[in-house]
């Protein structure tokens, strides 16, 4: 086996958080290698049209920000490599770490930037509309609704938010839940209930989502009964899956030091990237179970590069 690949930062991911982290950790003289992972350019490569990052005037397209992103990452000194994590020891430092290839990387201080993914229903409907009026991002994708038909699914709190948050842009939103009463916090339920723009549809669940002819986006959705059995068809112009989101830790359950909440999320200590493991931080949708957003992603991706940057200056290393 040839000796590990050594760096002060190995960066997980390649997100807003992880290519922010790299630019910092870059600027600070700190090296950083990126391992790309299993998606590059993380959840924003399947994003069309971003039209809620600061700094652009005009609507721009989610894989050529995370193209610049990496272009930046690199200029300023970041390796950015593709390759997959699958193995990870971080019993002591450096921290060790295996490739998919086989390849072992090493490092003082390690960015967890691994993100998270939207649970989508499976339909093979929704893959093809995805990007064309089913979207799994209210905040993301609603203003682009204005005025038009929209349907939320889901009953708890992400999809109440959803659907109470949709009607800023519309005032005919549906939600649809597939049991008679609503998981989400009570709260919540009673401003559901009180909004006249909502209506809900209960023991309904989705069976295809129906797409037109020109243009080939959403038109409606094509729904059955858990109850009954009974088929109908509602026209919608866009629809928010909102079932959940699943961080991306798998690779680090074993590792029992590494805390995470009951979801799986990597806990970190108040108002920093710290995890409960020194030299290991975490940083993005995989730390952030609220927000969830290229911006704040970015944001914590910068505080990751910070905070590690501190650490390493306290025990004694210097660019």
């Amino acid at each position: 086996m040839s000796a590990p690949l050594y760096t002060r930062m190995l960066i997980l991911g390649s997100g807003p958080a992880g290519l922010s982290a790299a630019i910092y950790g870059a600027r600070a003289g700190l090296a950083p290698i990126v391992v790309q992972g299993i998606q590059p350019g993380g959840q924003l490569m399947t994003t069309t049209d971003v039209e809620n990052y600061p700094g652009y005037r005009e609507v721009i397209q989610g894989p050529w920000l995370m193209e610049e992103m990496k272009a930046q990452a690199e200029h300023v000194g970041a390796k950015i490599i593709w390759d997959s994590i699958t193995e990870v020891d971080l019993s002591q430092r450096p921290f060790r770490l295996l490739g998919d290839g086989g390849k072992v990387y090493a490092c003082d201080v390690l960015v967890i930037a691994t993100g998270a993914q939207a649970r989508w229903l499976g339909l093979e409907s929704e893959t093809l509309l995805r990007g064309k009026g089913v979207s799994a991002c209210a905040t993301c994708d609603g203003f682009f609704f204005r005025g038009k038909k929209v349907a939320v699914i889901g009953g708890g709190n992400t999809a109440v938010e959803e659907a109470i948050f949709l009607t800023n842009h519309s005032d005919d939103v549906t939600l649809i839940h597939r049991r008679e009463q609503l998981r989400a916090e009570q709260i919540l339920q009673q401003r559901l209930f009180a909004n006249r723009k909502i209506k809900v549809m209960w023991n309904t669940v989705v069976e295809r989502f129906v797409a037109g002819d020109d243009p080939q986006g959403l038109i409606g959705i094509d729904l059955s009964d858990t109850v009954t059995g009974a088929a109908s068809h509602l026209l919608v112009d866009g629809c928010f899956v909102a079932i959940g989101h699943a961080p991306a830790t798998e690779l680090f359950r074993h590792e029992s030091r590494l805390e995470l909440d009951a979801e799986g999320y990597i806990k970190v200590q108040g108002g920093t990237t710290q995890t409960s493991i020194r030299g290991v931080f975490a940083c993005g949708d995989v730390m952030d179970r609220i927000y969830r957003q290229a911006v704040t992603a970015a944001g914590t991706g910068c505080m990751a590069a910070l905070d590690a940057q501190k650490f390493l200056a306290a025990e004694g290393f210097t660019s």
